[in-house]
């Protein structure tokens, strides 16, 4: 009778324990239970309720067919690599649930050739410049005087703010703008005239990191919750 060895053993027993554990880790990784340990990180204010599918779709391919492309792409046989595992998440996943047609700074006006320039220093183009996810934030920009890089020359007639505009803006007092302003324009509210009746910075940053809105919660446009964006992609297909 053929006798086995026990190293033998021992590999053979060690090979049916690796797959089995690989098999619970697989399993334990594609229940919705999980995400939070295969995050990068908390979700930003206002993503807490999302799961990973609503942002990271599948790559097109199978795990094998993703391996040997990239791996033909890193001997120079082919010009582009290709998504492993997830798509990369795009300005079009996002606006998905917050496309607002009243957005006053819109993605895609700063792809524009006159603003080449100004998204080198800081890319508009896509929302994660601002809104890098897996922060537990609401904005993860470092600091908020971005409108200096295309508002230096602004002029405002008429200018209702006590201290003018030309004024903030020769003092390089970019800080103010978002006192006064929100970015995208979407909060209806009664805009201050006066400088000392502006939203305070400490409130400001406080709501950037994802407090209180101080501009008030009304909204011209909300961003669709998941169930909306399941039945609008659902009725797409």
């Amino acid at each position: 009778m053929f006798k086995i060895s026990p190293l033998r053993k021992r590999q053979f027993t060690g090979g049916v324990v690796g797959v089995l554990l690989g098999i619970c880790i697989v399993l334990f990784l594609t229940l919705k239970s999980s995400e939070e340990y295969i995050s990068l990180g908390p979700m930003n204010e206002g993503h807490d309720d999302l799961s990973c599918v609503t942002c990271h779709a599948d790559a097109k391919g199978n795990l094998s067919q993703q391996i040997q492309s990239n791996m033909q792409f890193v001997m120079g046989i082919r010009e582009h690599n290709v998504d492993f595992g997830t798509q990369d998440v795009t300005v079009e996943n996002c606006l998905q649930c917050h496309d607002r047609p009243n957005d006053r700074h819109p993605n895609h006006r700063f792809s524009e050739p006159r603003f080449k320039e100004i998204i080198k220093v800081i890319d508009a183009t896509t929302c994660i410049t601002c809104h890098s996810e897996h922060n537990g934030e609401r904005v993860t920009v470092a600091v908020v005087n971005y409108c200096m890089n295309c508002h230096q020359d602004l002029k405002v007639e008429e200018d209702p703010i006590d201290v003018a505009h030309e004024t903030l803006i020769a003092e390089e007092q970019w800080n103010t703008c978002i006192q006064c302003h929100d970015f995208h324009g979407n909060h209806r509210y009664e805009v201050p005239t006066k400088l000392q009746d502006t939203i305070p910075m400490q409130t400001i940053n406080a709501y950037l990191k994802g407090g209180k809105d101080p501009y008030g919660t009304d909204k011209k446009y909300i961003g669709l919750s998941e169930p909306e964006w399941i039945k609008l992609n659902l009725n797409k297909k």
